[in-house]
């Protein structure tokens, strides 16, 4: 076995185990969701079996993941750099491990319009961290105030807006692709939008 081989074999092991644990799950309860003996799963996991492709399949699929993410090994693209929207006050990072996801990093000093007909709604859903200052989030009929270091998540089928109370915030959005999509349309001028790409 080259040294290659060596180390993709160690870390497939390790994560077999660290997802198990992860779960919550005993040797045992994993090797019955994978239809194998315990002793087989802990000889994997430790290194005194040879893998097998068969099992590594039966294993990801009892495990919630993918044979792909269980030998993934590229580890390239650590440390990404910020795409910025100097225009817009945004910074953004495309999130690689998860496709369709983007983290958008904005600036905010406007509150969150009082005008209801400039909430948007769309399908989707979004993640907010409030990085500094507070932030005002308008989910439907509902008020936020979301304070530094607090999240929200939310569907983006409710109208919504945010904005910043009390003087600038700083937040971190996060897009699944819908939501994405949705903060793509072009902007009236004026509109604080919240996170848009």
């Amino acid at each position: 076995m080259t040294q290659e081989a060596g180390e993709l074999d160690s870390l497939v092991r390790k994560r077999i185990r660290a997802l198990r644990v992860a779960q919550g799950w005993s040797l045992e309860e994993l090797a019955g969701r994978a239809k194998v003996s315990q002793s087989t799963l802990s000889r994997i996991e430790n290194g005194q079996r040879r893998l097998a492709l068969d099992q590594l399949v039966t294993l990801a699929r009892a495990l919630d993941t993918t044979l792909d993410q269980l030998v993934e090994t590229a580890t390239d693209d650590v440390v990404s750099s910020p795409i910025i929207d100097a225009a817009h006050s945004r910074m953004s990072w495309p999130l690689k491990a998860v496709p369709g996801m983007t983290v958008i990093r904005q600036r905010m000093t406007d509150p969150p319009p009082d005008n209801p007909s400039r909430m948007r709604a769309h399908p989707g859903r979004e993640w907010l961290v409030v990085l500094s200052g507070t932030a005002v989030l308008l989910l439907g009929n509902r008020r936020f105030r979301i304070e530094t270091n607090q999240a929200a998540e939310f569907p983006t089928m409710l109208p919504h807006a945010i904005g910043a109370e009390g003087g600038p915030c700083e937040v971190l959005g996060i897009f699944d692709r819908d939501a994405r999509r949705g903060h793509q349309r072009p902007e009236a001028e004026g509109t604080a939008d919240h996170t848009a790409p």
